[in-house]
């Protein structure tokens, strides 16, 4: 085998590659509103069925089981991608195995009737979700030039701000028949790794140099960085706690309309406040997902929205925490969603300029990228634990310190400005 370059130098694509940048996109919404959609919608809606008085408890353990179980996905599916050699490339047979197990998975909680049964098919989803997440992000280490990796990164954001609000406002339209809700997540899902597939044409991997199968070599292809890895750690810690203060308000958005706010449960009140929520975070987030990482990359500062996301999240929190009328939630949307596609726009340029070394790109952009998975994961198990030492009042000061932590990391990354 050839031991060629498994990156993309700016002399051999002069061009932004925009129909790699659409693939991402496509991809990238698609899974997104798939897993979002039913974990912050449809999953707590089954839970409150079976079991109302402990949903909260029940959801952040099925979380907290789902997160150790994506961590270990992410890494290992990642690595596999890594060295995996085919006529396919090193991605798109991990793509396509990803969106139809985890589409397929979906369809099996559609049946599930107990807590037992939802928890299996929950873990198992896991897997073959990070099957699509870990090889997907990898494409812009493997097919894009440094000088077009902001660019790139801007369409990647677009299509996870999409996702990210997108999919609850999808399913917020099935609350009241949860098991079709769960079929539309499935499908979304089993087109997010096939559509990206076709359009990227990632092309034979076979050519590449391939990786010794001895115990020893795979093993040290799991492992994650242990040299120059300052700033890599400091990018996933800080990314995990900003997405986990997120994902507190958001994974818990349903029992804050219904708890905190005293909106009736399936009311039309509830459905629409879902959805409006959901609307205005998108948009806020598509907005500044557009144009933050070209401003950003203009001025030369790639973490200068980071500082913006931490302050205007900051003060969205400030108005549920001082009331309990539903109304604030879209106050909090708005500035929300800016700040979080502020972020976006250049969190993937961020991720590549840290990674220690990009043979193992799939990998070490896998474990980065998982903050945002784990964050989601995370984010109900502190609310859970800040509901039962308080009540809801204190989720919305653990969510502002959650970001303001993670701001602080990102901003101590020595290797972009």
């Amino acid at each position: 085998m050839k031991n060629i370059s498994m990156q993309v130098t700016d002399i051999e694509q002069p061009k932004v590659p925009i129909k790699l940048g659409i693939a991402l996109s496509l991809g990238a919404l698609l899974w997104l509103s798939g897993y979002l959609g039913t974990l912050t919608v449809l999953l707590p809606a089954r839970i409150a069925i079976i079991d109302d008085s402990q949903k909260a408890t029940l959801l952040a353990t099925i979380s907290s089981l789902a997160m150790i179980v994506a961590t270990l996905a992410n890494i290992i599916m990642g690595a596999l991608s890594d060295i995996t050699r085919s006529s396919l490339g090193r991605r798109t047979p991990w793509l396509i195995i990803g969106s139809v197990g985890a589409s397929a998975m979906l369809v099996c909680l559609s049946y599930a009737e107990t807590l037992t049964s939802i928890l299996i098919i929950w873990l198992i989803y896991q897997i073959f979700l990070n099957c699509i997440v870990a090889p997907m992000v990898a494409i812009i280490a493997d097919k894009i030039a440094p000088r077009h990796r902001g660019v790139i990164s801007s369409f990647y954001a677009v299509g996870i701000s999409v996702g990210l609000y997108g999919g609850t406002f999808i399913a917020a339209h099935f609350i009241d028949n949860i098991s079709f809700g769960i079929y539309v997540m499935a499908g979304m899902t089993l087109l997010s790794g096939l559509l990206c597939s076709i359009l990227i044409k990632e092309g034979s991997s076979k050519c590449l140099e391939a990786t010794a199968l001895d115990f020893t070599s795979l093993i040290k292809n799991f492992i994650p960085p242990v040299t120059d890895c300052r700033d890599y750690y400091l990018a996933l810690i800080g990314k995990l706690l900003m997405v986990t203060g997120t994902s507190v308000i958001s994974g818990l958005l349903l029992y804050i309309l219904t708890d905190y706010s005293g909106l009736k449960s399936g009311s039309d009140d509830i459905k629409y406040y879902l959805s409006v929520i959901s609307i205005i975070m998108m948009v806020t987030g598509l907005i500044m997902a557009a144009c933050a990482g070209y401003i950003a990359d203009k001025i030369g500062y790639i973490k200068l929205p980071v500082v913006f996301t931490c302050i205007i999240t900051t003060i969205g929190l400030f108005f549920p925490f001082i009331s309990h009328e539903p109304w604030t939630l879209l106050v909090y949307a708005a500035l929300a969603g800016m700040g979080y596609g502020a972020f976006q726009s250049v969190d993937q340029a961020l991720n590549v300029a840290v990674l220690p070394n990009p043979a193992h790109a799939a990998r070490d952009l896998g474990i980065l990228n998982l903050s945002n998975t784990v964050g989601q994961i995370l984010g109900p198990v502190f609310a859970a634990a800040a509901i039962s030492f308080y009540g809801y009042n204190l989720l919305f000061p653990v969510a502002g310190c959650l970001s303001i932590l993670g701001a602080i990391l990102i901003m101590l990354i020595r290797k972009v400005k």
